[in-house]
């Protein structure tokens, strides 16, 4: 597994979260992006990792397809409650 070279930026709160739950699922990043193409969000392997960087933003449909793959709260992914599994 290949460390993060450069810190992270601040173009959004939710990178760090999504990276570590789908490292914690064991996904890799192609297999996360095969399953947001399947909910309609077009995304590419750079994209993803800029994401998870946090160098670029994320818009609300990717967050809301985040959330309901990665089955974890919208509000967990914001950093919002400390609850990651979906009641």
């Amino acid at each position: 597994m290949r460390t993060r070279k450069q810190s992270r930026g601040n173009k959004n709160i939710v990178g760090v979260r999504v990276e570590a739950i789908r490292k914690s699922k064991d996904m890799k990043q192609k297999e996360l992006l095969a399953q947001l193409q399947v909910k309609g969000v077009d995304m590419n392997t750079s994209g993803l990792s800029k994401l998870e960087g946090q160098f670029r933003s994320v818009s609300d449909i990717e967050l809301k397809a985040l959330s309901e793959i990665l089955e974890t709260p919208v509000e967990y992914l914001l950093g919002m409650n400390d609850k990651q599994k979906r009641i």
